[in-house]
């Protein structure tokens, strides 16, 4: 097996079968079809199903794909480690969020690691659960993960070793706490609330609500606190493009509950805004794989908790 045989593997299935990948790859279709029969000849096993233009991986395809993820970025790590070792000054970082997460602290840890090393690309994706970004850390698409610090996270820990503390050795992943981030309610601008500022999960409960889909962080964390409470609430209305949620807010649609940073936006715009009790607290922690940690990786995370 050789390295570029993996890199055609993965190739094919990112850009979705064998033509858009020959031209990202810069080589030719035959060729890179030639390459992959050649590696599924000394693997036993086909890995796509070929039907016309499309490609499907096989259930031996699937099998192969996460390992050799992890293994492409480790031998591209060690090549990088050797270049970049001088300052930092090429290559690329790969983070994932939980989207709330991607304003606030995200874009500032961004904007600082982009300050002290401009030669370095982050690229960063923002899926919607905590399992998702996990994954993605493990598996090796992404270095470093943003998330929650909830049950659901650990469920990774049959699949990869666990989540420990600190940035100790040993396999599977690190789990470093970040920050502490308080939710708040915003409500439409007028809205009379109490002098102290304070509003009730009881009293939030009754008002119309716009939330995220059910199984989002942020849902997770209300649907929490109103069973905490034993309250149940009408969500007036669902939306899963939270960008829009401050929007409807100040149209009147009803009032929403948001990490403080973004609450504190809505509140320049003219926004109701008051804390919650009992508070919905979120810890915020970063995730990384305990081997094969990049330069840009390690410099990100020593920014983030320094």
């Amino acid at each position: 097996m050789e390295l570029r045989q993996v890199e055609h593997v993965i190739g094919v299935v990112e850009h979705g079968g064998f033509t858009r990948a020959a031209a990202a790859l810069h080589i030719s279709q035959p060729a890179l079809s030639q390459s992959v029969r050649t590696l599924e000849r000394e693997l036993g096993s086909d890995l796509f199903v070929r039907a016309g233009r499309s490609v499907t991986l096989t259930a031996a395809g699937e099998a192969f794909l996460a390992p050799a993820r992890r293994g492409l970025r480790d031998l591209h790590t060690a090549a990088t480690a050797v270049r970049e070792v001088s300052g930092l000054r090429a290559g690329h970082l790969d983070l994932v969020c939980l989207p709330t997460l991607a304003v606030a602290p995200i874009a500032e840890l961004i904007g600082r690691f982009r300050r002290a090393y401009p030669g370095v690309t982050v690229r960063l994706a923002e899926p919607e659960d905590p399992v998702a970004v996990g994954s993605r850390v493990a598996d090796g698409t992404a270095e470093i993960g943003c998330t929650d610090a909830v049950g659901e996270v650990n469920a990774l820990d049959g699949l990869r070793g666990g989540l420990g503390g600190g940035l100790g050795g040993g396999d599977g992943l690190v789990q470093v706490e970040l920050a502490r981030q308080h939710y708040r309610a915003i409500l439409p601008p007028g809205s009379v609330v109490p002098a102290s500022g304070i509003i009730g999960i009881a009293k939030l409960a009754q008002l119309p609500l716009i939330a995220t889909p059910v199984g989002t962080s942020t849902r997770r964390l209300l649907d929490e606190a109103l069973v905490g409470a034993g309250v149940t609430a009408q969500f007036a209305v669902e939306t899963e493009h939270r960008e829009v949620i401050t929007d409807l807010v100040m149209a009147g649609a009803g009032a929403a509950v948001l990490p403080g940073p973004l609450a504190e936006t809505a509140g320049a715009r003219g926004a109701v805004v008051c804390s919650i009790r009992p508070a919905i607290v979120r810890r915020v922690v970063l995730l990384h794989r305990r081997q094969a940690i990049s330069p840009a990786a390690m410099a990100f995370l020593k920014l983030a908790t320094g």
